[in-house]
Order: structure tokens, then sequence, then C-alpha cells
């Protein structure tokens, strides 16, 4: 039985002429991906996560390490945006065009964008809601994306698909836990389609608890919904419905046609 020491045969822990500090440096970047080499908010390593006795050439975890791991799973969690939305701005199409019909509702978004990290310090969201194809989405994008050029964590999901991950989490407390553990710790949540899932004692209780948990961590949410607030509140329930209202504030409306089948390439002209 190998009790853990190298055998003959074994790559060694670390290249000859590299430091344990070094190979532990190493180490802490696989792991950490991103947040490897940040200092030490504790001054107690040299950023590796560890603190290492050059004395016994020993290393026992900082009291950064934890912090650290837990920064690096909300970061795997995190989002990005959507090839189809990585290009918006509120200067040209489709914004330019919602902001003809919506300019107070635009005006708002751009509002919250330009103080993003003031917003998210405080826990302020946005909830934006209308019919089909006006613009939520697009709206709630430039959003998260302001978030993430401002260095924060955003996670992106359409309703269905956050519960779907729910489900796969189910296997275990721990996972299930461990899930909403992250999705309370990322800066900003944003759930797309509100309302959209099929209506369980269940799928109430799961979106309660993400909802509840960020309200009480002061941490913000952009929502987009199909559905009016009173409609919205007999499908999800007035407690849920009522933390959003405090996390978001009121709902921003959105109205008119389909854009979506407006801004459709139109067909080649036939041949004479």
């Amino acid at each position: 039985m190998n009790d853990g020491s190298p055998v003959e045969g074994d790559p060694p822990l670390f290249d000859a002429g590299e430091t344990l500090g070094d190979s532990l440096r190493v180490r802490a970047r696989r792991l950490d991906g991103e947040g490897a080499g940040e200092a030490c908010p504790l001054g107690e390593c040299d950023g590796s996560g560890f603190v290492i006795d050059a004395a016994t050439n020993t290393a026992s975890d900082c009291r950064c390490r934890a912090a650290r791991i837990s920064r690096s799973r909300t970061r795997r969690l995190a989002g990005r945006i959507p090839r189809r939305y990585q290009g918006v701005s509120f200067d040209r199409p489709p914004v330019s065009d919602i902001a003809k019909t919506a300019p107070d509702q635009v005006q708002a978004v751009r509002r919250y964008v330009k103080e993003i990290d003031r917003n998210l310090e405080r826990g302020s969201g946005l909830w934006i809601g209308g019919d089909v194809g006006t613009g939520k989405t697009t709206l709630a994008m430039l959003v998260s994306k302001a978030a993430l050029e401002a260095g924060r964590s955003v996670a992106i999901y359409s309703l269905p698909r956050l519960l779907n991950i729910l489900r796969e989490s189910m296997d275990s407390t721990e996972g299930k836990l461990d899930l909403l553990d992250r999705l309370t710790a990322v800066d900003l949540l944003h759930i797309d389609d509100l309302g959209a899932e099929n209506q369980t004692e269940w799928v109430l209780e799961q979106l309660y608890s993400i909802v509840n948990a960020r309200y009480e961590a002061e941490r913000a949410i952009v929502a987009t919904s199909n559905l009016m607030p009173d409609e919205l509140a007999d499908r999800l329930g007035a407690r849920t419905v009522s933390r959003l209202v405090e996390i978001c504030g009121d709902l921003l409306p959105l109205f008119g046609s389909d854009m979506r089948r407006e801004f459709r390439v139109p067909a080649s002209p036939e041949r004479a």
C-alpha cells in the first residue's frame, strides 16, 4: 500500500530547482483560475493561498484559501453573454429602436448601467416585463454585459434551465445546498422568462429559495417576464413577487409588436 510517499517511477511533485512555493502557486492557478496570484487580503501568504514554512519546507492553508476557492467556484458558475447579444449597445438597433417606443424604460436601464457598481453593491436590481419580442431580454443583457465588463460575476439563466440544473443537483442535499450557495454568492443573477415554467409546488419552493436567499444577502437580480406583476403573483406566489419588488423595484413595462418579426430579413425579389 502506498502511504503517499514518492515511489520509483512517479513524476516529481515539482521540477528540480523549483521551490515548494513555486509548485503550490502552479497548483493554485490550476484550481483558482483567474483569482490565482491575487494579493492575500490578510497579508499572511504570497498570494498562493498557502503559508510556507521555509525552515521545514512545509505548507499549510492560509486563512484566505476558503474564500479563494469559493470565488473560483462562483466564477465557474458565472455565465457569459450569449453570442446573439454580445454586440448589443444603446446606440444601435435593436436597442435604439426600442428607445423610440419605450424611451423612459431604456433611459432607466442606461442609468442603472452607468451606476452598475453602486447598484450591485446595494443589491439593487431590475425587473423588465412585456409581451414576446418587445426587447426585454436585450435590455437585460445590457445590464449583465455591463456587470461583466466591470469585473463582476454574473450567472445568466432562463428559468426553465435554472430549474433543470436544480433538479440535477437534487441527488444529494449537499449538492443542492452548494448550488444555492453559489447562486447566492454571484454578484448578479440574471433570470429570463420568469413564469415560463409549469407551476408546481416544487418549482414555487425552489424559486422562492433562490430569490429570498439573494434578498437576505442583498444581492441584485435582473429578471424578465412576459407577465405583469399581478399575473406573476398568481403563478409564482405573492411572497416571491414581493421579494422581487424589494430587490428590483417597480416593473419596467415594454409594450408593442414582436420586434423579432419586424427585423426579419426580407426575401429576395423574384427574378424576372
